[in-house]
């Protein structure tokens, strides 16, 4: 299901804000704890901010410390895993209390909010 956007890098900044395409095409990262999603717990869906493929429900979302939106678990097929990119980092095994002993961590600038699709919906 993952989505692979073929744009050029002009393209890209046409489309990206600054901040974005820092983080998205260049390997940035937001500072911990100023990203608009970090203590953002609304019912809907966190898409890609580059492509708009739908990622993570709000129902895997949860609260980590860690100063960045943290999910346990992607909405499947939404997410490859590859060393070193920076839509986020994938933790095993830390010890949250989720069901996976996952934790996704995602800069907010990477990610778009869609309330409009509820549970049950992506």
């Amino acid at each position: 299901m993952s989505t692979t956007v073929q744009k050029s890098e002009e393209e890209w900044r046409a489309v990206l804000s600054p901040e974005q395409f820092r983080i998205l095409r260049e390997k940035g990262t937001e500072r911990p704890g100023t990203g608009e999603y970090d203590k953002h717990y609304d019912e809907g869906v966190y898409t890609c901010a580059g492509c708009n493929t739908p990622l993570y429900k709000s129902t895997t979302k949860f609260k980590s410390g860690c100063g960045w939106p943290a999910f346990f678990d992607a909405i499947p097929g939404a997410v490859k895993r590859h060393e070193d990119r920076t839509l986020g980092h994938v933790f095993k095994g830390e010890g949250f209390p989720t069901p996976t002993d996952e934790r996704h961590c995602v800069n907010s600038v990477s990610l778009k909010f869609d309330d409009s699709v509820k549970e049950g919906a992506a």
